[in-house]
């Protein structure tokens, strides 16, 4: 079966996308004191540079989904593909709280753990493998569902004690101390991407039809969903916790409309941001051009992209602090990188210059890692990043 292009390019362009959030969580001015959604300290520059990188999660997890469906159509393997989906599942889970929360935070005590996309993915394989025996259109289904209906469990009223919120963590963001001065925190509750994940895996049909069917499909997926989320969010009727209103001017109005909740995922966020995806997927659909190329290449190597790049700019935080004149002992690790307490970043604009550094930077590596994986396929383990 030919390798769909459109997938190694939407995945690249949310790799690329991605650096800029991670360039402006570590070294921007107010990364560690405000929220860059929140709208009564913000600006439209600072919201969008923030807000467009929304669309790198949904997208993330719903390929890996789509992905997952592929293997198992290629492969034609129950056993294979179940036992592929486990052990990755695990390798992701490992990453996550090993290479990837070392690169995040470079805490060698980890007194900050954190669950993020790789974890939920990982979770996410290793549920979908018990799924597997089940029809695809089933399994769509059910990741429907919980994308519809997760957002229900916030209206519960429930006790707060640990079974309970151990239960709840499986739905909503939520922080465990587990150790003195050590603090678990799930950011990417399991449940809600999962939903996702088994929607991407139910929509796999579509991936693996014959490409000028993919673009019409493609379109009118993501125009719907769009169109739902409009009616939506326009009523305030249901699918986000938190309603838009009328702001100080008509910029900022428009800011609140589509200011919808990440964590966790509500409907309206995956309503907007995997119709953007769509849309998206149906514009690069056959698509074959320098451009294309050029993105395609992240796109073949997204998880050496994801625990590369973290090790590129969190270096770049001691070059900044450094030089604007602090000290070791200013450095406070943990959720705060490495960084002082205040005083420290770099403007937007600077942000937007380091991001593209680091993209510039990934390219080659990128490259040459999916040059040698390609020629090296005896070798399964590379199959695992």
């Amino acid at each position: 079966m030919k390798r769909n292009n459109s997938i190694d390019v939407m995945r690249g362009l949310v790799m690329i996308i991605m650096a800029l959030d991670h360039v402006r969580d570590l070294l921007h001015t107010t990364s560690l004191t405000q929220s860059p959604t929140d709208l009564t300290t913000t600006t439209p520059a600072l919201f969008f540079t923030r807000w467009v990188t929304y669309l790198c999660a949904p997208t993330f997890v719903f390929l890996s989904g789509v992905s997952a469906f592929l293997s198992m159509n290629i492969r034609n393997d129950l056993a294979a593909t179940r036992r592929f989906l486990l052990t990755r599942g695990i390798w992701l889970i490992v990453l996550e709280f090993s290479v990837v929360n070392f690169g995040m935070w470079f805490d060698p005590h980890f007194d900050f753990l954190i669950a993020e996309v790789i974890a939920a993915i990982g979770v996410g394989f290793l549920i979908l493998s018990i799924l597997l025996t089940l029809p695809p259109r089933t399994i769509g289904l059910i990741g429907g569902m919980i994308v519809v209906l997760h957002g229900l469990i916030a209206l519960i009223p429930v006790p707060e004690n640990g079974l309970v919120k151990g239960l709840i963590a499986l739905f909503a963001p939520m922080a465990f101390p587990y150790a003195t001065g050590k603090l678990f925190l799930v950011a990417y509750p399991p449940v809600p991407w999962l939903g996702i994940m088994l929607l991407g895996y139910g929509a796999g049909h579509y991936f693996a039809s014959a490409e000028k069917q993919q673009r019409p499909i493609f379109l009118k997926i993501g125009l719907l969903s769009l169109g739902v989320f409009t009616f939506l969010r326009a009523a305030n009727l249901y699918g986000d916790p938190v309603n838009w209103s009328a702001q100080k001017n008509l910029l900022y109005t428009c800011l609140s409309f589509v200011n919808v909740t990440k964590y966790p995922p509500s409907l309206q966020f995956c309503l907007l941001f995997l119709g953007i995806m769509f849309l998206i997927l149906s514009g690069v659909q056959g698509l074959k051009n320098n451009w294309t190329a050029i993105v395609s290449v992240y796109g073949k190597t997204p998880l050496f992209y994801f625990l590369v790049h973290w090790y590129l700019i969190h270096p770049l935080v001691f070059v900044m602090v450094f030089r604007q004149g602090f000290k070791s002992s200013d450095l406070v690790f943990g959720s705060n990188f490495g960084r002082p307490k205040t005083g420290s970043g770099v403007e937007l604009w600077a942000i937007y210059a380091i991001w593209v550094f680091i993209v510039l930077l990934m390219y080659p590596l990128c490259r040459w890692y999916g040059t040698y994986k390609e020629r090296h396929k005896e070798q399964t383990w590379l199959r695992y990043i």
